[in-house]
Protein backbone atom coordinates (compact mmCIF):
# COMPACT_ATOMS: atom_id res chain seq x y z
CA UNK A 1 0.00 0.00 0.00
CA UNK A 2 1.20 3.59 -1.04
CA UNK A 3 0.98 6.40 1.97
CA UNK A 4 1.75 9.79 0.44
CA UNK A 5 2.44 12.27 3.32
CA UNK A 6 2.67 16.01 2.33
CA UNK A 7 2.72 19.55 4.64
CA UNK A 8 3.43 22.91 4.68
CA UNK A 9 6.42 23.94 6.78
CA UNK A 10 4.86 23.37 10.37
CA UNK A 11 4.97 19.72 9.72
CA UNK A 12 8.36 19.10 8.16
CA UNK A 13 9.41 17.28 11.26
CA UNK A 14 7.21 15.48 12.00
CA UNK A 15 6.51 14.39 8.06
CA UNK A 16 10.15 12.95 7.96
CA UNK A 17 9.50 11.23 11.36
CA UNK A 18 6.37 9.57 9.68
CA UNK A 19 8.08 8.43 6.45
CA UNK A 20 10.71 6.67 8.15
CA UNK A 21 8.54 5.03 11.02
CA UNK A 22 6.40 3.67 8.11
CA UNK A 23 9.32 2.73 5.97
CA UNK A 24 10.79 1.17 8.81
CA UNK A 25 7.73 -1.42 9.09
CA UNK A 26 7.28 -2.12 6.10
CA UNK A 27 4.40 0.24 4.24
CA UNK A 28 5.99 2.60 1.38
CA UNK A 29 5.88 6.49 2.39
CA UNK A 30 5.78 8.27 -0.66
CA UNK A 31 6.82 11.74 0.23
CA UNK A 32 4.47 14.00 -2.23
CA UNK A 33 7.91 16.10 -3.40
CA UNK A 34 6.77 19.42 -3.26
CA UNK A 35 9.46 22.16 -1.61
CA UNK A 36 8.68 23.95 2.21
CA UNK A 37 9.85 26.93 2.54
CA UNK A 38 8.72 29.59 5.63
CA UNK A 39 6.13 31.10 2.97
CA UNK A 40 4.36 28.12 1.56
CA UNK A 41 1.04 27.95 1.50
CA UNK A 42 -1.17 24.49 2.57
CA UNK A 43 -4.01 23.83 -0.25
CA UNK A 44 -0.83 23.30 -2.71
CA UNK A 45 0.40 20.40 -0.97
CA UNK A 46 -3.52 19.01 -0.42
CA UNK A 47 -4.20 19.73 -3.49
CA UNK A 48 -1.33 17.56 -5.03
CA UNK A 49 -1.74 15.09 -1.67
CA UNK A 50 -5.47 14.71 -2.78
CA UNK A 51 -4.68 14.04 -6.68
CA UNK A 52 -1.96 11.10 -5.85
CA UNK A 53 -4.57 9.33 -3.16
CA UNK A 54 -7.51 9.75 -5.61
CA UNK A 55 -5.72 8.63 -8.95
CA UNK A 56 -3.18 5.82 -7.22
CA UNK A 57 -5.82 3.00 -6.06
CA UNK A 58 -5.65 1.37 -2.82
CA UNK A 59 -3.56 4.46 -1.09
CA UNK A 60 -3.96 6.68 1.68
CA UNK A 61 -3.03 10.21 2.21
CA UNK A 62 -1.68 11.97 5.36
CA UNK A 63 -1.21 15.79 5.82
CA UNK A 64 0.43 17.90 8.29
CA UNK A 65 -0.25 21.51 8.98
CA UNK A 66 -0.22 23.10 12.29
CA UNK A 67 -3.54 22.72 13.57
CA UNK A 68 -4.49 20.14 10.70
CA UNK A 69 -8.22 22.10 9.77
CA UNK A 70 -6.86 23.71 6.92
CA UNK A 71 -5.33 20.85 5.28
CA UNK A 72 -8.21 19.03 5.76
CA UNK A 73 -10.63 22.02 4.51
CA UNK A 74 -8.03 21.68 1.16
CA UNK A 75 -8.08 18.20 0.96
CA UNK A 76 -11.55 17.77 0.84
CA UNK A 77 -11.98 20.22 -2.87
CA UNK A 78 -10.05 17.07 -4.33
CA UNK A 79 -12.70 15.25 -5.73
CA UNK A 80 -12.90 11.74 -4.36
CA UNK A 81 -11.35 12.88 -1.25
CA UNK A 82 -12.49 11.90 2.22
CA UNK A 83 -9.75 13.82 5.04
CA UNK A 84 -10.47 13.48 8.21
CA UNK A 85 -8.71 16.19 10.71
CA UNK A 86 -7.31 13.77 13.57
CA UNK A 87 -6.41 14.76 16.94
CA UNK A 88 -6.66 10.96 18.83
CA UNK A 89 -6.99 7.44 17.96
CA UNK A 90 -10.59 6.87 18.01
CA UNK A 91 -10.88 10.31 15.27
CA UNK A 92 -8.44 7.74 13.28
CA UNK A 93 -10.76 4.91 13.74
CA UNK A 94 -14.47 6.60 13.10
CA UNK A 95 -12.51 8.55 9.99
CA UNK A 96 -11.54 5.02 7.89
CA UNK A 97 -14.47 2.69 9.83
CA UNK A 98 -17.59 5.08 9.76
CA UNK A 99 -16.99 7.66 7.05
CA UNK A 100 -14.48 6.30 4.38
CA UNK A 101 -11.82 8.83 4.84
CA UNK A 102 -8.60 7.92 2.56
CA UNK A 103 -6.75 10.82 4.29
CA UNK A 104 -6.10 11.83 7.22
CA UNK A 105 -4.59 15.39 8.53
CA UNK A 106 -2.57 15.88 11.51
CA UNK A 107 -1.96 19.52 13.52
CA UNK A 108 2.16 19.65 14.47
CA UNK A 109 1.25 22.08 17.02
CA UNK A 110 -1.56 19.75 17.98
CA UNK A 111 -0.44 16.27 18.99
CA UNK A 112 2.61 16.93 19.72
CA UNK A 113 3.25 13.54 21.27
CA UNK A 114 5.55 11.17 18.61
CA UNK A 115 4.09 8.16 20.17
CA UNK A 116 0.51 9.11 20.21
CA UNK A 117 1.13 10.47 16.31
CA UNK A 118 2.28 6.89 15.71
CA UNK A 119 -1.14 5.57 17.56
CA UNK A 120 -3.21 7.75 15.48
CA UNK A 121 -1.44 6.55 12.31
CA UNK A 122 -1.11 2.89 12.29
CA UNK A 123 -5.07 2.37 13.69
CA UNK A 124 -5.90 4.80 10.25
CA UNK A 125 -3.78 2.46 8.22
CA UNK A 126 -5.11 -0.85 9.73
CA UNK A 127 -8.49 0.01 10.32
CA UNK A 128 -10.91 -1.51 7.63
CA UNK A 129 -13.05 0.60 5.51
CA UNK A 130 -16.92 0.97 6.64
CA UNK A 131 -19.31 -2.02 6.18
CA UNK A 132 -22.33 -1.37 7.76
CA UNK A 133 -25.27 -0.34 5.57
CA UNK A 134 -25.75 2.66 7.79
CA UNK A 135 -22.20 3.68 7.20
CA UNK A 136 -22.08 2.84 3.28
CA UNK A 137 -25.28 4.47 2.78
CA UNK A 138 -23.63 7.91 3.96
CA UNK A 139 -20.67 7.69 2.34
CA UNK A 140 -22.41 7.04 -0.96
CA UNK A 141 -25.09 9.65 -0.37
CA UNK A 142 -21.43 12.23 0.00
CA UNK A 143 -20.15 10.53 -3.48
CA UNK A 144 -23.70 11.02 -5.11
CA UNK A 145 -23.44 14.57 -4.25
CA UNK A 146 -19.97 14.97 -5.09
CA UNK A 147 -20.80 13.41 -8.74
CA UNK A 148 -23.91 15.99 -9.53
CA UNK A 149 -21.85 19.30 -8.09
Amino acid sequence: MKIFLGCDHRGVDLKNKLINYLNENGLEALDIGLPNNESDDYPEFAFKLGELVRDTEGSLGILICGSGVGMSIAANKVKGIRCVRAVNVDDAFKAKNHNGANVISLGADITTDLNEVKEIIDTFINTKSPSEERHLNRVKAITVYEEKN
